[in-house]
């Protein structure tokens, strides 16, 4: 299933062969660090730069006899480049190649999303200004409350993708840095130049302080910025499960040829996307937590993050990845129905215009108190007896002492509703 919505680019990111390769690429670069520093002979840097290699097959037997990944995958590499290798890893600890290559791929997964970010922006934009003047029910607690337009429903979703991207920009930023300091830090066996010239060359930033370990709340950050994009996600979703729902009926997902909506309902056309992407966010937010938590360490370093970052960091990214492909897939084949709209628009009897006339009534002189009396018996009245509240108006003798037949016409306009429309829009597209 995941492969269906997920770009190879995630998958590929997190694959133990790419993480071997990150490894490689770090060796490779802190050992021309050392050369640059006259450490490492020319033929040696040069053997080192075109033999370098692994097998992923032999690493994993290898750390089946050290129960150390790393040993492992340093000593495999070292037996492709021969008597060179034994400058790989000189004066470095596993957490300089772990944690580096992590926060590298980290930023490339950023990068990924933020892409797949970028058509759903354009997607909710146009649907925006597509939808802009076509009116519906606003709803609070899920009661009708006022007119709003369908195309409010897409600028708010636009407007939460925006903050989505900004945060996740701003978490990228976070974690792009690297780490070549040494056991504990202090770079006692290996100088400043090395991480300087490694980060340079993946597009990191030096660490401004680091232990045996990039400090976990880097990344506590970056996986915080994917939780909230999934409640994003879900925010969207939830929002058109309700106005799918038979009652509602002012939209459905888009229901391909041969598709089944229930094993024993033919007639079913269940809202599955939007129930999946809700389930979705609840698991993706999961992994906030144990990113949170691997914050607070042992001195300058345990390993009680390694075995939850296994798990969450390439879980958590190719599900928002894949989460973020079948938003697009119910957007963009989302079918609307303004006439329904329109209907579940006028099925209250006028009573949704009751804050205009409480407002009329207070701007004429009466009291708020006995202004939202009048109101609201009046507007229960068209409820309980299905009679327009416009009519019923006509009988309360306070209301017609106070406004004139035209006057009390008027607040029944539903344009009333929408005069600051273009300010809304101007607020959220303007860059």
């Amino acid at each position: 299933m995941i492969e269906r919505y997920s770009r190879p680019k995630m998958t590929n990111l997190w694959s133990l062969e790419a993480q071997f390769r990150t490894w490689m690429d770090i060796e490779v670069l802190a050992c021309e660090g050392w050369a640059k520093l006259g450490k490492i002979p020319k033929a040696d840097i040069e053997n080192i730069r075109t033999k370098a290699n692994f097998n992923t097959e032999e690493v994993l037997a290898l750390e089946r006899e050290t129960r150390h990944d790393m040993a492992a995958f340093v000593s495999n590499m070292q037996k492709y480049v021969g008597e060179s290798g034994r400058f790989i890893h000189l004066g470095m600890t596993s957490s300089d190649v772990v944690d580096t290559a992590f926060a590298y791929r980290l930023t490339k997964s950023a990068d990924v999303l933020l892409e797949e970010l970028e058509p759903l922006l354009k997607l909710t934009k146009e649907k925006a200004q597509e939808h802009k003047n076509v009116p519906m029910m606003g709803r609070t607690h899920g009661i009708h409350a006022e007119p709003v337009t369908f195309g409010m429903k897409w600028l708010y979703w636009h407007d939460m993708l925006k903050r989505s991207k900004a945060r996740l920009q701003a978490a990228r930023e976070e974690v792009a840095v690297g780490k070549i300091s040494g056991a504990v830090g202090h770079y006692a066996h290996l100088p400043p130049q090395i991480e300087a010239h490694v980060c340079e060359k993946l597009g990191l930033k030096p660490d401004t302080f680091s232990t045996q370990v990039i400090s976990r709340d880097r990344f506590a950050t970056y996986f915080c910025a994917l939780g909230m994009l999934g409640s994003v996600v879900e925010n969207i979703a939830v929002e058109l499960r309700h106005l799918q729902r038979t009652e509602v009926g002012e939209v459905r997902e888009g229901f391909k040829k041969g598709q089944k909506g229930s094993s024993a309902m033919p007639h079913k056309r269940n809202p599955i996307t939007a129930e999946n992407l809700t389930g979705l966010g609840r698991l993706l937010r999961g992994y906030v937590v144990p990113a949170l938590e691997n914050v607070a360490l042992w001195h300058e370093r345990d390993i009680s993050h390694s075995s939850v970052e296994r798990v969450i960091a390439p879980d958590a990214n190719i599900l928002a990845d894949y989460m973020l492909g079948r938003l697009y897939e119910l957007l963009s084949g989302l079918e609307a129905y303004p006439e329904r709209m329109k209907e579940n628009l006028e099925s209250l009897h006028g009573v949704v215009f009751s804050q205009q006339l409480l407002l009329k009534l207070i701007e004429k002189g009466m009291s708020r108190d006995d202004a939202y009396q009048i109101v609201q018996r009046t507007a229960l009245q068209a409820l309980d007896q299905k009679q327009p509240l416009l009519s019923l108006l006509k009988n309360e003798k306070k209301v017609g002492e106070l406004l004139k037949p035209q006057e009390i016409e008027a607040i029944f306009d539903p344009k009333s509703f929408y005069t600051h429309l273009e300010y809304l829009y101007e607020k959220v597209l303007t860059p």
